[in-house]
Order: C-alpha cells, then structure tokens, then sequence
C-alpha cells in the first residue's frame, strides 16, 4: 500500500487570515445584495474568480483587496477587524 504525504504548508498556501478575509467579503457582498456576477462585473472578472475568492482557493492580492473594498464600499482596515465577544 502507497504512503500518502502530507502536504507541507507553502508560502503560497491559503492561511487562517485569507480565510478570514474571504468570508468578510462574502458577509459584506452579500449585505450589499450584490451576486457573484455583479461583483464580478464590478472588479472586470469572472464571477468562478469570485467563487475562488469567497472559498479561499484563490489567495487575494493586495492590489485586488483593494479594489475589492471600492467595490463593496467599504474601507481596507475593515477586511481585517475582528468583532469581539462581550
């Protein structure tokens, strides 16, 4: 029987904070009530490039959040705050 490895974690590879930042955008496009396409539309590419975006498959650019936070009209240090529990 073949011994599966265990993939190391690469530089390039999504961390806890591209996943926070992909659900942040999700949270916010969709309070905006904007589709995948819309949003897509908005930033000139493909809606599968927001899917990728929102599932964390694709990593986010700094130069892409930002034109993601003009989009979803809403500011860059927002992508990053965390509410905390009272």
């Amino acid at each position: 029987m073949k011994k599966t490895k265990k993939k190391k974690a690469t530089p390039r590879s999504a961390s806890e904070v591209d996943a926070f930042i992909s659900a942040k955008m999700r949270d916010r496009r969709t309070k905006l009530g904007l589709s995948q396409w819309a949003m897509g539309a908005k930033l000139h590419v493909s809606f599968q490039q927001i899917q990728k975006y929102e599932s964390g498959k694709n990593r986010v650019s700094a130069a892409r959040l930002f034109e993601i936070c003009e989009a979803l009209e809403t500011s860059l240090a927002s992508m990053f705050e965390r509410e905390l529990k009272a």
